[in-house]
């Protein structure tokens, strides 16, 4: 839920939710055989007995990934939370600190690894967030971000300018399509869509970049590496924009 919450959409067949030894208690008074039943005896996770759905508690103080001693532990959920419509989630710096450290001490939990470094390419967090890292992971993190910005994909849009009014039948429709296009391209520069420096806009056609994947679908972008077929003039064959 927190990745969720941060802008990766990873959906899981679990919940995990962070808790002190005295909440994991009180959750399990107040919870037990009330539509939920641990997996097994003593367990300290439960699971709803009507969905089938596994909760998870990761409980303060103790240590992710091989669950052995390390500089890194789960914190008290009063320190580490930020709100979002009344839902309390990890802040992005422990989520990523306890993902790292998971994933460097447990082979088991590579995922962790891969979740950090798709939070790296989807937020494009820079490498300075690893000052806000605690020092244990903070090499982790920029080797894994150091890896991303070595193979970061560009995605583009080719924007047709002739395309725009190519139906119009009155000014009133020219006006229409045209107020469409400046929408449309003051939405893509505010989500940080560029210009292509190396482009031209002289021959009535323009790349539009982003390195952001979410960004890309949002706007119909293709990967860049996917090649662009080109007519007979030697413009680039793509749909009007």
């Amino acid at each position: 839920m927190a990745l969720f919450n941060h802008g990766y959409r990873r959906f899981t067949e679990d919940v995990d939710i962070l808790v002190t030894r005295q909440g994991l208690t009180a959750i399990h008074t107040q919870l037990e055989g009330r539509g939920y039943l641990p997996p097994f005896p003593k367990s300290k996770h439960l699971r709803d007995t009507e969905l089938g759905v596994k909760v998870e508690f990761l409980v303060t103080g103790d240590y992710p990934g091989d669950g052995k001693p390390k500089p890194v532990a789960f914190p008290d959920p009063s320190s580490a939370a930020v709100e979002h419509e009344g839902v309390k989630y990890l802040n992005l710096p422990t989520l990523v600190e306890l993902k790292l450290a998971s994933g460097m001490t447990n082979p088991d939990r590579m995922k962790d690894l891969a979740d950090v470094l798709e939070l790296i390419k989807i937020l494009a967090l820079p490498s300075d967030f690893a000052l806000q890292l605690a020092p244990y992971v903070r090499e982790k993190f920029v080797e894994l971000w150091t890896a991303n910005r070595q193979v970061t994909k560009r995605y583009v849009r080719i924007w047709r300018n002739k395309f725009l009014t190519m139906d119009a039948t009155n000014l009133d429709d020219m006006i229409a399509a045209l107020q469409g296009a400046v929408a449309e391209l003051q939405a893509m520069r505010n989500d940080g869509v560029t210009l292509d420096p190396n482009g031209s806009t002289a021959d009535d056609y323009a790349y539009l970049v982003t390195t952001n994947p979410e960004i890309a679908r949002k706007y119909g972008m293709e990967e860049e590496d996917e090649g662009w077929e080109q007519d007979e003039a030697g413009e680039p064959d793509a749909e009007p924009a």
